[in-house]
């Protein structure tokens, strides 16, 4: 990780950061840093405790866990404007991490140092409400994870996931990496995507998944 100049400026970033009373504003410009971390980095893994909240600036940090059978899960990612939850609750708790984050590109955020996250959480009412209201709105979302593995139908999933990430009709993720994504064994993807090209509704290539006909795909991802 490499430090940047401070800039007071991305407390406006965050909608309830922007309200903080003038004391508070000044401590954390005073006492933050702007960080900058390459794309790949872990950022935080298993066994290590957390020295800052991260609140993310610019990029996307992937959080996932490895699963009792040897799987990786993505748990969620962290985009712009956002903070991690496991982080918040790690923080709180006095406990380390149970999972790994990764920068999937280059990352930029501003890090609050445990001590400050300390102090505004036992003496900011707006610090605090920023802090849970994010710690709320996480938790929600890492529910609807656990009931999507549990109990929606892998192709409905899948075919969601590939809407959701193509990129000007183009996903390119591997068999491994979706099922990682989606919670589930590599085989399990690469039938359900040998069955969507059968119905003409994608073409595979290495490390690639092109949308021939999205409105075949939508209908099922909608169903």
């Amino acid at each position: 990780m490499t430090a940047t100049a401070k800039q007071g400026d991305w407390i406006e970033r965050f909608e309830g950061l922007s309200r903080l009373e003038p004391r508070v504003r000044d401590l954390l410009t005073a006492r933050s840093q702007v960080i900058r971390v390459p794309a790949g980095t872990v950022i935080f893994g298993p066994g290590k405790s957390p020295d800052n909240l991260l609140l993310l600036l610019h990029g996307t940090v992937r959080v996932q866990q490895l699963a009792e059978n040897g799987r990786e899960v993505v748990l969620y990612r962290v985009t712009a404007g956002e903070s991690c939850v496991l982080t918040t609750a790690c923080m709180l708790a006095y406990e380390d991490y149970a999972a790994e984050g990764v920068a999937e590109t280059d990352i930029e955020a501003a890090a609050i140092p445990r001590a400050v996250f300390d102090d505004l959480i036992a003496s900011s009412k707006e610090f605090r409400n920023f802090v849970f209201r994010a710690y709320s709105r996480r938790i929600t979302d890492l529910f609807h994870v656990i009931e999507d593995i549990a109990f929606r139908r892998m192709d409905i999933r899948l075919a969601q996931k590939i809407i959701e990430r193509a990129d000007t009709g183009v996903l390119k993720a591997t068999h491994a990496q979706l099922a990682a994504e989606l919670g589930t064994a590599r085989e399990v993807i690469s039938r359900q995507l040998a069955e969507f090209q059968r119905r003409g509704w994608i073409a595979q290539s290495r490390g690639a998944i092109e949308i021939l006909d999205c409105d075949g795909l939508r209908g099922l991802a909608e169903s």
